[in-house]
């Protein structure tokens, strides 16, 4: 079974046993979470299920795996010949999650 989950404002597509990096889930690791923001829905030999905008009763269950920071990004400022450097990093925390099983209301 194929769903389209809207989770941290992005959409993503997955199924199950899949692993996904997302945007910070607020939850310790080796825990369950449930996405119930499911867009779409494909079964195996049937059609494609819509929601407008979600799929009322769908769920997606996975489990989180690990919580993490990405790689520094670094930004550089400058202007010339004013003598004006300024150099900082960002680093944006992701949570990475594994898709166990998917639900339909059907």
């Amino acid at each position: 079974m194929l769903a389209v989950i809207e989770t941290g404002g992005k959409q993503y597509m997955v199924t199950e046993g899949t692993q996904l990096t997302l945007e910070k889930i607020s939850a310790s690791s080796e825990k369950s979470v449930t996405f119930d923001k499911v867009l779409l829905l494909k079964k195996p030999d049937a059609a494609v299920e819509m929601g407008h905008p979600y799929i009322r009763g769908a769920q997606v269950t996975a489990t989180i795996l690990e919580q993490k920071k990405e790689k520094k990004k670094v930004v550089f400022k400058f202007k010339r010949k004013t003598g004006y450097k300024q150099t900082y990093g960002h680093r944006q925390h992701k949570t990475i999650v594994k898709i166990n099983h998917i639900s339909s209301p059907n």
